[in-house]
């Protein structure tokens, strides 16, 4: 494991996003490794609940885009003919692997501290559970341009009002929004973000492994049928369209020509620091 750390205790498989010195950002390779965890937590008869974290100061700052962005990709040119198939195998494989926490047969509990952003929030949203600190911040700053979430339970998560509130405007929510708005079962102070995780794994790892596995899978069902694969599609689709329109290419030069995180700032700074949304 290169972007993963992958450890077993008792009954809990602990799943640890490790890129600390780049925010735990996804790279190509880190939703591969996600899904070859979840299946040896699967596999293993001992475990019973699988922990989702995060090392370093927050949970995930999204994809590892600097170098994508700052140099002409392959498939990104705009005087060239735009394959949106290419961003579909791409993007749907990644999918897959932040999608292999929703389908995991045992029940992923996910904890966030400090920041889960962009693509960051696929994996919390995959996950079945998530707590989070009451100060930490979540959000999906590519709504405003070259992003679409892929996993697309923003929706199904918050419901369709909320979830327009957000992608609307990119706007992040602290922990306590994100409690009270039905993203998150618990959003405990800072100091007490270890402890309460650790008590609802340890709760959750005391029931039989079939019963909780016959449990996921009926209160997934929901979902299923209310159109998430057909909703999952139009969002891969999407993202890779998002990075093709005249704003995404503007981005991306803007990118190239003073760095990712300055074209960022460029893209955020119009919507200043206005309060999270309640």
């Amino acid at each position: 494991m290169n972007t993963l750390r992958y450890e077993v205790d008792g009954r809990v498989a602990r799943i640890t996003l490790d890129r600390p010195e780049r925010a735990n950002a996804i790279t190509l390779e880190m939703p591969r490794e996600l899904a070859e965890c979840v299946e040896r937590a699967n596999l293993d008869p001992a475990v019973h609940v699988i922990a989702l974290s995060g090392a370093g100061k927050g949970f995930c700052g999204g994809y590892d885009l600097v170098e994508y962005a700052e140099t002409q990709a392959p498939n990104h040119d705009p005087a060239q003919p735009w394959d949106p198939v290419v961003d579909w195998q791409m993007m749907s494989r990644n999918l897959r692997g932040f999608m292999s926490l929703f389908h995991s047969d045992k029940p992923v509990v996910c904890k966030v501290h400090g920041f889960c952003v962009a693509g960051g929030t696929d994996l919390a949203l995959c996950s079945d559970l998530l707590v989070i600190a009451d100060d930490a911040s979540i959000g999906y700053p590519p709504a405003r341009v070259w992003g679409v979430p892929t996993s697309a339970l923003w929706a199904f998560r918050v419901g369709d009002q909320r979830a327009k509130r957000l992608l609307f405007t990119g706007d992040l929510i602290d922990g306590r929004t994100a409690h009270e708005w039905g993203l998150a079962v618990e959003a405990p102070p800072a100091a007490e973000l270890d402890e309460r995780f650790e008590a609802l794994v340890q709760r959750i790892a005391l029931t039989p492994t079939n019963q909780l596995v016959m449990m996921k899978l009926l209160v997934n069902q929901a979902l299923y049928s209310q159109g998430l694969h057909a909703t999952q599609a139009l969002g891969v689709f999407f993202d890779g369209i998002a990075r093709h329109t005249p704003e995404g290419y503007e981005f991306q030069r803007r990118a190239a020509e003073t760095g990712f995180k300055e074209a960022v700032r460029e893209r955020d700074d119009p919507y200043g620091a206005a309060e999270s949304p309640r």
